[in-house]
């Protein structure tokens, strides 16, 4: 799994970079409220990345918990981030999707912090 959560974290970074660019330099038409949901929805995929990326490095020594944390990391940038963008360009209104996406982020660092508290040192 290691090697899965590092290259999900590279695709969700170079994904967050693309959507970054495309909404400084493609996106003139929005007006300030949406944008910033575009630019919240960014920052929280680049930072998730990074996690994801932190799973990777962590998954030996952390077990099931820190492939836990990358699972629910992945799914949370897909429901959270995903909505946000649907919203900002489409202006639709798509229920709890945000708050369960928001939900599995918080998920994925309480179970990536446990998987630090419960790991055995190695000799």
């Amino acid at each position: 799994m290691q090697r899965f959560w590092i290259g999900l974290g590279a695709l969700a970074g170079l994904t967050a970079v693309a959507i970054a660019a495309f909404t400084a330099h493609g996106l003139h038409g929005l007006d300030q409220a949406r944008l910033a949901v575009m630019h919240s929805a960014v920052e929280m995929q680049i930072w998730h990345a990074l996690a994801l990326l932190a799973c990777g490095l962590w998954a030996p020594s952390g077990g099931r918990l820190a492939n836990g944390a990358g699972g629910a990391f992945a799914l949370g940038l897909l429901l959270f981030c995903g909505s946000l963008y649907i919203v900002a360009l489409y202006e639709l209104d798509l229920g709890v999707v945000a708050p369960v996406g928001g939900t599995l982020l918080l998920l994925g660092w309480a179970l990536l912090g446990l998987s630090a508290v419960v790991a055995r040192k190695r000799p």
